[in-house]
């Protein structure tokens, strides 16, 4: 079994397949786990149960939320009984953590080394993969399997078909780790804080996380606007760069000051609906190579690692000679994600790309404001995380269903 990346999807499905005696191969294009690793990675407190996450991987938890925006607004949520509701993984420290644990149960890891393309010769039940490594030599690969854990980049699987339907929509976004003495820590210290309005990230949002004691990740994260419905831009107009955004939310937040320890940044794409293909062949794509990630609050890790556990028992039957098991694949992945999940992405849509100036602002205020007065810290989590949109009552359908804008 050759799985191509080792971010979390890859990486927990290796964990999975090796721990059953599966002889696996991950090949990873970083020479090191602990670069490019661009994640907000907050997870509520059930989710690290679930997916068996442990505390050493485990950065800060929180127990709050903080709404900053549109305008001047400034709201607070706190849990009642004052215990955490999340945590904020160290998202390198995650990554090392699933491949000591895949390397463990016998995977072998190969840093350094991409996959550039796959072979399937007719009527040989195997599939080639060509290999590129790190001083640039060249193999190929044989295997029963192959699987595509390359994230957005969908190295082997490649985007899905352009007919317009489902199209991938887009996200950038941009991080700084950011060291600070303990007392300007610590009043960002029990709460993750989203910007929001198109002052403080036009198409998008920002955020304040918690990390160890004196860290904090501050980040912006912007929908591509041109040729995706509502609130696309017009061929030619681009959208500014998000640097000068992140510095003037550093002064705004007022952090400015804080040693910048790390900058990295990435792209999140994802289709709303999830209708393109899971698989071609023996090549079967996983976590963001299928759309798992979340636009609406940009999260990856827990639908990717989710992914992972609805393909691996697929796989160990396609391994015992009985391939037609992976084609419930997508429909059980579907189920696992639900209904809301997609709702989420409409909404993600709709809310970042149109939020473009005080006319949307005033509608996203109407929305928090009701937040505000009506619900708790737990209800918070349980929309953002859940997608529990329904707990937020009638007054969201219109908004939600896209019959008000």
């Amino acid at each position: 079994m050759l799985i191509a990346g080792c971010g979390p999807a890859g990486a927990e499905l290796a964990r999975l397949l090796a721990r059953r005696g599966v002889h696996v191969l991950v090949v990873e294009a970083l020479p090191d786990l602990d670069r490019a690793a661009f994640s907000s990675a907050a997870l509520p407190l059930a989710a690290l149960e679930r997916l068996d996450i442990p505390a050493a991987v485990v950065a800060h938890r929180w127990s709050g939320w903080r709404l900053l925006g549109p305008g001047p607004a400034d709201r607070h949520w706190r849990a009642s009984d004052g215990r955490p509701l999340g945590a904020v993984l160290d998202f390198a420290a995650l990554r090392r953590w699933l491949a000591g644990q895949a390397q463990g149960f016998g995977a072998q890891i190969a840093l350094g080394w991409r996959a550039l393309t796959v072979q399937q010769p007719a009527a040989t039940g195997l599939i080639r993969t060509r290999l590129r490594g790190p001083g640039g030599e060249e193999h190929w690969l044989t295997s029963r399997w192959v699987v595509d854990a390359t994230g957005q980049q969908r190295g082997l699987l490649g985007d899905p078909p352009a007919d317009g339907a489902d199209p991938l929509v887009s996200g950038l976004g941009a991080e700084w780790l950011l060291e600070l003495p303990l007392e300007r820590w610590r009043p960002w210290s029990d709460q993750l804080t989203f910007l929001l309005g198109s002052d403080w990230m036009p198409q998008g949002y920002g955020w304040v996380f918690p990390m160890q004691p004196g860290q904090l990740k501050l980040g912006v994260c912007r929908l591509n606007a041109e040729g995706v419905g509502p609130g696309a831009a017009p061929a030619g107009r681009r959208q500014a760069p998000l640097g000068p955004w992140l510095e003037a939310t550093l002064a705004r937040t007022g952090l400015a000051g804080a040693r910048v320890l790390d900058r990295h940044g990435g792209l999140i794409r994802s289709t709303v609906r999830r209708r393109e293909p899971h698989q071609r062949g023996r090549l079967i794509g996983l976590g963001d190579a299928v759309s798992t990630a979340n636009l609406l609050g940009g999260e990856g890790i827990r639908h990717a690692m989710a992914s992972a556990r609805v393909l691996a028992p697929l796989l160990l039957e396609a391994l015992e000679d009985e391939p037609e098991q992976l084609a419930a694949y997508p429909r059980r992945l579907r189920r696992e994600l639900g209904w809301r999940w997609s709702l989420s992405g409409r909404l993600a849509r709709r809310t970042w790309l149109g939020l473009e100036g005080p006319r949307a602002d005033r509608r996203l205020e109407g929305l928090l404001a009701g937040l505000a007065q009506q619900h708790s810290a737990e209800d918070l989590s349980a929309l953002l995380f859940d997608y529990r949109f329904e707990r937020y009552g009638l007054r969201a359908l219109p908004y939600l269903l896209g019959w008000r804008r």
